[in-house]
């Protein structure tokens, strides 16, 4: 450890004489020089690099552990934001070159949302980046879901790489995608004991190793873990009685059978939910995984709306509304692991709502296309729950485009993260590659290296500012116009116009400007990739309609200086609050404090 620096709030730091007159001295020295010698700063992009936290979400009273990689002779001053305002800022020498580490320790409440802005100078030049912190004491307030898909044989070292990676994004979650055997037997069992190989349903070899290297990487970085299964899937040739089975007529000759690829180990079968023994077995399966794998739940997945079903006397089976009976057992047979379950289109969200899921899931389909779809979704969700689940979207990107190899899309990709994130959710899209396709394994299309650092800088913004994004955060109402006649839409998202969405949060009032002026479509899929990049607007002034007292106004954007905060000067006149925003890309945000 080469720098450490701690940090617990002004009170603190009043405590600790001895790191306070140093980071004062450092601090006292930066501004003489700054008022005296007034050099000239050019900005870098080589001070410094491979900014990270050691988590992807803190308990509350952990300490935050940040690094960095730089040269010698650096001064690194590190600033603490909680939304828009700074709680602590220290600064240091970096003496010598290499990893520098250093820690903070937040303020002891739960559930917030933090922002660290690293800035270091070196010879006349300075480079200045932001990280997210997360302190929550349950990872299912603030869901950031990922996955994991390939569990062949590799080395630690990528196992960890690819945990790390994903840490960087703060994902507190991730679903361990066909991980498992088969279906109805999710551990291949010899001599008693876990096989250390098997093949998936895709004849994909998978590494019983692996799965355990990636559950202890994701551990040490506080992440749970979920062991993905469907709650009524399995192969034909399973062994077990015909009567478990879902049928698609009355006299139940015809079985329900879900078709896989040509060349894959089998079809799925569809079991009936409701049978009582079916649910037994599936729930002892699940046991023995928990047994040899030390997995934090079960990711539940279904296949949408199946039609008229039937069970083996006849009778017609209600599949949406089976989920729940059957999830509450799951709850009380495993009472110290958790679920999530996959509403397939909604199908079934109502009954999944109240059966103690850790979050609402959707997989989105068609007919819910536009990206006011998305919204329409999460506010169902938000509704079923009054407003007290979080809720993700498995939301599928450039489909079509990925049936051949190419790079995403970053239009595509960040105004979709833009209006789920805006709305409250979060987006399942990023593992050890990103999404684009319902079989997880699909993997076709590159990621840019401006798209990861776009990406990077979005997480963050859903991680600093959770506490406005979606801590019961509600819809509002304004009256706005813009001062360069820009058209502006105020109710559904509209091509060529910036979308404003209102919200509210306690004593603040936050609008969301995002960006359709120039796109050719509103389909949040984008599944041609040809979304266009909106064009960058700079000082866009607005006027308003408010007639309380604006204590203050500051300004946060994923697309501007890494996502930090930035107070807006204003003026409130005649019933109208008038400011600037400097620019407007994708999003932005700007939040009235009363």
């Amino acid at each position: 450890m080469k720098e450490v620096i701690i940090l617990k709030g002004k009170a603190a730091i009043l405590g600790l004489l001895l790191l306070a007159a140093l980071a004062s001295f450092c601090l006292k020295e930066k501004e003489e020089k700054t008022t005296h010698d007034a050099p000239s700063l050019q900005e870098s992009k080589d001070l410094f690099f491979n900014l990270q936290t050691d988590k992807a979400r803190y308990n509350p009273g952990d300490s935050v552990q940040f690094s960095i990689k730089a040269e010698a002779g650096s001064t690194v001053e590190v600033t603490y934001y909680h939304l828009g305002r700074p709680l602590d800022t220290v600064a240091a020498e970096l003496k010598a070159p290499g990893t520098h580490r250093w820690s903070w320790n937040p303020p002891e409440k739960d559930y917030k949302g933090y922002l660290a802005v690293v800035s270091v100078e070196n010879g006349g030049s300075i480079q200045t980046e932001t990280i997210a912190v997360d302190v929550s004491s349950s990872w299912s307030r603030f869901p950031r879901y990922g996955f994991l898909s390939d569990f062949a044989d590799s080395s630690p070292e990528t196992a960890a790489a690819i945990i790390s990676d994903l840490n960087r994004y703060h994902l507190n979650g991730l679903q361990f995608y066909d991980w498992h055997f088969e279906h109805q037997e999710p551990l291949k069992m010899e001599d008693k004991l876990p096989a250390g190989h098997r093949e998936d349903v895709a004849n994909r070899r998978i590494s019983l190793q692996k799965v355990q290297q990636y559950i202890g990487e994701a551990k040490q970085r506080n992440i749970k873990t979920m062991a993905y299964n469907l709650l009524y899937g399995s192969f034909e040739d399973n062994g077990l009685p015909r009567e478990w089975q879902l049928f698609k007529d009355q006299s139940s000759p015809e079985p329900d059978i879900h078709p896989l690829p040509g060349g894959w180990k089998s079809n799925l079968l569809i079991m009936n939910p409701t049978n009582p023994w079916w649910q037994d077995h599936l729930i002892e399966q699940q046991k023995m995984v928990y047994q040899y794998l030390g997995f934090d739940g079960w990711h539940i997945d279904q296949l949408g709306d199946r039609g008229e079903v039937f069970n083996e006397l006849g009778d017609s089976i209600h599949l949406a509304e089976s989920f729940q009976p059957f999830l509450e057992k799951i709850k009380q047979k495993l009472p110290e692991k958790e679920i999530v379950m996959n509403a397939v289109n909604q199908y079934g969200q109502p009954a999944i709502s109240r059966a103690g899921a850790a979050f609402l899931y959707t997989e989105v389909w068609d007919p819910y296309k536009h990206y006011g779809d998305l919204k329409k979704i999460l506010d169902e969700n938000r509704n079923l729950t009054n407003n007290g689940q979080a809720s993700v979207l498995a939301a599928y990107m450039n489909y079509r485009h990925s049936d051949e190899q190419g790079m995403f899309n970053e239009a595509g990709a960040l105004l979709t993260d833009a209006v789920i994130f805006s709305n409250g959710g979060a987006h399942l899209e990023l593992g050890e590659h990103m999404l684009s396709k319902e079989y997880f394994p699909h993997n076709q299309l590159q990621v840019s290296e401006g798209l990861q650092q776009e990406m990077a800088s979005y997480y963050d913004f859903l991680t600093a500012y959770e506490n406005i994004l979606r801590d019961h955060t509600r819809d509002s109402e304004a009256a706005i116009i813009s001062h360069e006649g820009l058209p502006l839409a105020m109710g559904d998202p509209e091509q060529q116009k910036i979308w404003v969405l209102p919200k509210e949060s306690g004593n603040r009032k936050i609008l969301h400007f995002i960006n359709f002026l120039d796109a050719v479509h509103m389909e949040w899929r984008d599944t041609n990739a040809d979304q266009a990049k909106p064009k960058e607007r700079r000082d866009l002034t607005f006027s308003l309609e408010e007639d309380r007292k604006v204590k203050n106004l500051w300004f946060a954007s994923p697309d501007i200086k890494g996502s930090r905060p930035e107070e807006l000067p204003f003026r409130q006149e005649n019933g109208n609050v008038i400011f600037s925003i400097p620019s407007l890309t994708y999003w932005d945000m700007v939040v009235a404090e009363y």
